[in-house]
């Protein structure tokens, strides 16, 4: 159920949560100022709903691939000038709306700049009311760009007092860890080309660069390189990890078995609690769950991790 609704695991702490909270704070602040400072108070109201959603991707995702400059900058000025164009041309129509968004999307597609507010400004040109019809294309100016230029500059000033929040994402340069070889780092048959390669294949938009996806990749490998894999002795009431990835992934809780689990060929009572088979129950030797299982595990409120 968990899976159909999109909840996906958590990831980030607390302090990461309350940054991204306040920084967007900051950058709604930029906005409303300058808008109402040198736009008056129509503009400030229009853009607000615009520069929302976009502060959510500047503040919560900074290093997100619909966060980046480019699709921050070209989302919204190319789809204001899908809404001008399309409210000029089809004034009275009742598809106007639609079309002016259906229009900026694949704009956004083609020239590499997908980001979800910029819907919203496309929109806003349309059914914004004759204040912003009046603006034409200056609607692109004043008071798109302007206030583009101050959620920008809040953002790489703010994200930027953070090691961890680097922003552009291409600023954000990881320390190597010398604790692990270099072998065990680049162990894998996985290239940076075949990481790519796979993201096309997918044949859909991932907000995640292949240059992020490489580091997610080599952190994995680093945390398995130094992470105790030996799943004994095994404990009832204690979890399991079988250490797979995708679909094949599964933790396991030991339920009943002996008191002293020497002999291989007795036999305990498990039940999958996570992953591949969640709520079942199943019976095996202690051989076969020895040979199943990689590592303890725990679950730490958010997300299973190594115990």
């Amino acid at each position: 159920m968990l899976a159909v609704l999109g909840i996906g695991e958590d990831t980030t702490g607390h302090t990461e949560k309350l940054v991204s909270g306040f920084g967007a704070l900051l950058g709604i602040l930029g906005v409303y100022w300058i808008s109402g400072w040198y736009l008056g108070p129509t503009a400030t109201a229009m853009m607000v709903a615009s520069m929302g959603a976009t502060a959510v991707l500047l503040f919560a995702v900074p290093h997100g691939a619909l966060s980046q400059p480019w699709p921050l900058l070209g989302g919204h000025l190319l789809s204001a000038f899908v809404g001008v164009s399309c409210q000029m041309l089809l004034p009275e129509s009742p598809l106007t709306p639609a079309i002016a968004v259906g229009l900026s999307i694949a704009i956004m597609h083609y020239l590499r700049c997908i980001h979800p507010p910029g819907g919203a400004t496309a929109l806003t040109a349309v059914i914004g009311g004759d204040a912003i019809h009046s603006l034409g294309f200056g609607y692109l100016l004043n008071p798109v760009l302007l206030n583009l230029i101050g959620i920008l500059l809040v953002a790489l000033l703010f994200n930027n007092l953070f090691a961890w929040r680097r922003y552009p994402a291409v600023l954000a340069r990881r320390p190597v860890d010398s604790a692990v070889p270099p072998r065990d780092r680049h162990s894998s048959m996985l290239t940076h080309e075949d990481l790519a390669a796979a993201m096309e294949k997918i044949n859909s938009y991932v907000d995640v660069t292949s240059e992020e996806l490489a580091e997610l990749f080599d952190l994995a490998v680093e945390h398995a390189a130094q992470a105790h894999q030996d799943a004994d002795p095994l404990v009832i009431g204690a979890y399991y990890s079988n250490g797979q990835l995708g679909a094949q992934w599964a933790v396991r809780q030991i339920l009943d078995g002996p008191e002293r689990m020497e002999l291989e060929r007795e036999r305990l009572v498990f039940k999958n609690v996570a992953g591949a088979g969640s709520y079942t129950t199943g019976v095996s030797t202690i051989r076969e769950f020895k040979e199943w299982a990689r590592f303890t595990v725990e679950f730490n409120g958010e997300r299973w991790v190594r115990s």
